[in-house]
């Protein structure tokens, strides 16, 4: 998920590998608190749609910290839909 992450914010440097993975980590919980299904987001790193949401929150906290506040704000959006998708659909939703 790493590589994947770094490539979506055209990260080529290892400097901020640590931050990166703690915000993946981070991405996971909150796509738990919002009731997408614990099940789908840590075993299903492969997704597409996991992926995404993912790299959207952690381009959202990236940004922010390092304020590319223009940048921070698109990825704020983009992961607010895709977790509210999520969050509703069949085989995401904790329902």
């Amino acid at each position: 998920m790493l590589d994947k992450v770094k490539l979506a914010l055209l990260i080529s440097t290892n400097d901020f590998d640590s931050e990166l993975t703690d915000l993946i980590g981070a991405a996971f919980i909150d796509l738990n608190i919002g009731d997408v299904n614990e099940d789908v987001t840590v075993s299903t790193t492969t997704d597409p749609a996991i992926i995404r949401a993912v790299c959207s929150y952690v381009g959202y906290q990236f940004e922010l910290e390092h304020g590319a506040l223009n940048r921070a704000d698109a990825f704020k959006r983009s992961y607010d839909e895709q977790k509210a998708q999520l969050s509703m659909a069949t085989g995401y939703a904790n329902f």
